[in-house]
């Protein structure tokens, strides 16, 4: 229970420790969620770094349309709002597209070391060689 919640004062022990249990289990899916949530985005990494290293774009907005479609027939299925879903999807949407510019500026970087190192521009994709 809060801390700083007061209950009536006509609240029974009954009312009370049902309350505390199904906030429990409010808590229990919340740290599932979490859980979940970081599982997923070790896989979005891994996509992340797969299309940086072969110059694929960050976004694929084809797939995030199938994937906000597919979610919200989930979601009716679920009885869940299928806007609360599709919002809820976007905002991973755009944290995951986020992580994908990060990586692939990344990769960006290291070109640009590579090419500092070796004196080669040709290693550097933003600063290719110039053509014959």
């Amino acid at each position: 229970m809060a801390v700083n919640e007061e209950l009536p004062a006509d609240a029974g022990q009954e009312a009370i420790n049902e309350l505390q249990g199904i906030r429990q289990s409010i808590d229990n899916i919340d740290a599932a969620l979490i859980h979940l949530l970081a599982e997923r985005f070790k896989f979005t990494q891994s996509v992340g770094r797969l299309k940086a290293q072969h110059g694929l774009p960050p976004a694929d907005p084809a797939r995030e349309f199938l994937q906000i479609q597919r979610l919200r027939g989930l979601a009716e299925d679920a009885r869940l709002d299928p806007a609360f879903a599709e919002k809820f999807l976007n905002f991973i949407i755009a944290e995951v597209i986020h992580h994908h510019e990060k990586i692939a500026g990344g990769a960006s970087d290291a070109a640009k070391a590579a090419a500092a190192v070796t004196g080669d521009p040709a290693v550097d994709p933003a600063h290719p060689a110039p053509s014959p």
